[in-house]
């Protein structure tokens, strides 16, 4: 178990398709140890492999206060979303120091395989629906910015550009 370094925006590895796991085997959990490890160091309530520069379509979720179990996911598919929006302050340690506003779906219906490789169907509401959303769009290649417009998605990187480059972050 270890705490793994973020990869910087803009490396290749966040803007691909993540590749499909066929099994769950100990490499996976390991993996998925580390990306508990990581998320949790952040601090953060979601991880998707490709963040760490694994290009597999692994993710995990904590949005909870203790009362419910974290969630591994491997090749996490939303089946349905809910037509009520939420809106949330988003952000991404591959692209430090800023955040913006997303409206998601307020509820998701997904399927994965789980740490048992088990396909798996679970709903999730609130926060942990949109940390789901915000884990599977990275698996596909999408960044939370890449939801906004142009002008503010070419704000936010330089601004997080400059803060790195200042050594502020």
């Amino acid at each position: 178990m270890a705490v793994r370094a973020f990869i910087p925006f803009p490396d290749k590895r966040l803007s691909v398709v993540c590749d499909r796991v066929d099994a769950i085997t100990d490499v996976e959990r390991e993996i998925w140890r580390d990306m508990f490890d990581s998320m949790y160091d952040m601090p953060g309530v979601g991880l998707a492999a490709c963040q760490i520069g694994i290009t597999r379509a692994l993710a995990v979720v904590d949005a909870g206060d203790g009362k419910e179990k974290p969630v591994r996911m491997a090749n996490p598919v939303i089946l349905h979303a809910s037509g009520v929006m939420r809106e949330h302050q988003e952000g991404s340690p591959n692209l430090p120091g800023v955040w913006a506003n997303l409206q998601r779906p307020r509820a998701v219906t997904v399927e994965f395989m789980d740490e048992n490789g088990d396909q798996v169907e679970r709903d999730f509401v609130g926060l942990w629906a949109t940390s789901v959303q915000h884990q599977v769009d990275h698996l596909s290649g999408r960044m939370f910015f890449d939801r906004l417009s142009a002008t503010k998605r070419k704000m936010l990187i330089s601004k997080s550009q400059k803060l790195v480059k200042k050594g502020l972050i």
